[in-house]
């Protein structure tokens, strides 16, 4: 006897069809951030339905994408979101997922402020002062150390390099984290935005952890 139904038969057991999905998920989330919202899973007989057609547009995405490049021959290098300095992603990962960027940026702000604090052993001052105060050309004072991209050597690149530092951590603070946090009512960033955004408090994080401590 022969038994049709729309419902569709699942391969392989229910533990192994779990731990590929909790990897699927992580490629989705990555490829159609908002698959979870635009494609619902409300009123399917199959738990896994919803899975299995968003991987479809998925699949799809890749190759038109594939195509595209391939015909228009786009070969720019393009910046991985989790390639960037750990401090910035690991701060921004949970609000960009639910792509609230402006936060994310705000988020980044903050912690690589702390890490900078936690590596000079300060709380009394913050963001633009702190930076301003680490990265001077002045030798380090009791309570006060500097850091130091490069060895003083007292040449013209020293001075150079330590004030570069000092002002892109400006830049980033009164030019990106400061409006991002004080201004009501802004729009939400665009994405692109917002991750140029991250990539610069990502220089300066990799200056900060990778200078020397100088006490």
């Amino acid at each position: 006897m022969m038994v049709f139904s729309p419902r569709k038969a699942n391969r392989g057991s229910q533990a192994d069809i779990i731990t590929s999905a909790h990897v699927v998920e992580k490629i989705l989330d990555r490829i159609l951030p908002r698959w979870r919202t635009e494609v619902p899973a409300d009123g399917r007989i199959n738990r896994w339905s919803q899975h299995r057609e968003v991987v479809q547009h998925a699949v799809v995405v890749l190759q038109r994408d594939a195509e595209i490049q391939d015909r228009l021959g786009e070969d720019a290098p393009q910046l991985n979101a989790a390639s960037l300095h750990p401090w910035v992603w690991s701060a921004a990962q949970p609000l960009w997922r639910d792509r609230h960027f402006r936060e994310a940026v705000t988020a980044t702000a903050r912690k690589v402020n702390r890490e900078t604090q936690n590596k000079v052993g300060r709380r009394d001052v913050t963001e633009t002062p702190l930076f301003q105060t680490v990265f001077s050309k002045d030798d380090p004072k009791p309570g006060q150390p500097r850091l130091g991209l490069m060895p003083d050597d007292g040449s013209d690149t020293f001075r150079s390099v330590q004030r570069g530092a000092a002002a892109i951590a400006e830049g980033c603070y009164a030019g990106i984290r400061n409006p991002n946090s004080h201004e009501d009512g802004l729009p939400e960033l665009p994405e692109h935005e917002a991750l140029e955004q991250l990539a610069a408090f990502s220089v300066l994080a990799r200056w900060v952890d990778g200078a020397d401590l100088l006490t």
